[in-house]
């Protein structure tokens, strides 16, 4: 079986970081540091993502199955476990799997529901790109402009074109991606009765639609010791735009689990 790429650094009790849609470990590296002073943190990247493999399969089941590999792996049990967006239903499936996991977990902007979105008008114009006529990123940032205009957005997204051997090629499997954008964007339905009993903290950004009144009461529904906090300032990726709000208020809540 592939094994996921993670890295590890600090000590304590065990954190897994877990990254959303299109990113990667590397995304969330000022917070692992900044969690490192409290925590052993293990910040992974997902597959079809990052450092990790690339497979032809790509849905919530094997991904949970990747992370649990890697807990048996290192001998981790009873840890903390973070997730944002796709890493937060990564998180939820193997919750819901195996709870005896974790102590506690934190869920970043995203709810156990199917979302509609299949962000074809990103992954095509990356896929028209032929890498093998880029010669900088710039030129690639020039060429995805007209198609994906927030410089923040296209930035995020061609960190994941690296040069290797001469070349370019994508960390991200975009074509496996695409193709099973339904299984990402989705969630399994959860029978009425499933209920997880591990602590949850939800954190929504309050300029985000992704937590609602809709999915708050799925959330309490499924998940028996749930909290919801809002940052402020914010939109879907919360951590990267209120850091500061988001780290303090992971932190007070793992520290009280």
């Amino acid at each position: 079986m592939s094994e996921l790429h993670f890295t590890s650094t600090g000590n304590g009790k065990p954190l897994i970081v877990l990254h959303g849609l299109f990113g990667s470990g590397k995304n969330w590296q000022s917070h692992t540091r900044q969690f490192s002073s409290h925590f052993q943190v293990f910040n992974v990247d997902l597959r079809n993502h990052g450092d990790s493999f690339h497979a032809d399969e790509m849905n919530y089941s094997v991904m949970a199955a990747d992370v649990e590999q890697l807990l048996y792996r290192q001998n981790i049990e009873n840890c903390y476990i973070l997730g944002h967006s796709m890493g937060g239903k990564v998180a939820m499936t193997l919750a819901q799997q195996n709870p005896d996991l974790f102590a506690a977990m934190i869920v970043a902007d995203i709810a156990p529901v199917a979302y509609f979105h299949h962000y074809d008008d990103l992954i095509d114009p990356i896929l028209s790109l032929r890498l093998d006529q880029i010669e900088s990123r710039a030129q690639a940032d020039q060429l995805l402009r007209p198609n994906i205009p927030q410089d923040q957005l296209r930035a995020f997204l061609l960190q994941n074109m690296v040069r290797e051997s001469g070349g370019w090629r994508w960390r991200v499997n975009w074509r496996v991606i695409q193709r099973d954008m339904e299984w990402l964007t989705g969630f399994v339905d959860l029978p009425d009765d499933w209920v997880v009993d591990v602590p949850a903290l939800f954190m929504r950004g309050d300029k985000s639609d992704y937590i609602g009144d809709a999915e708050i009461e799925v959330i309490n529904q499924h998940f028996s010791r749930s909290t919801i906090k809002t940052i402020e300032d914010a939109g879907h990726w919360l951590h990267a735009e209120n850091p500061e709000a988001f780290a303090r208020v992971a932190l007070e809540y793992l520290q009280l689990n």
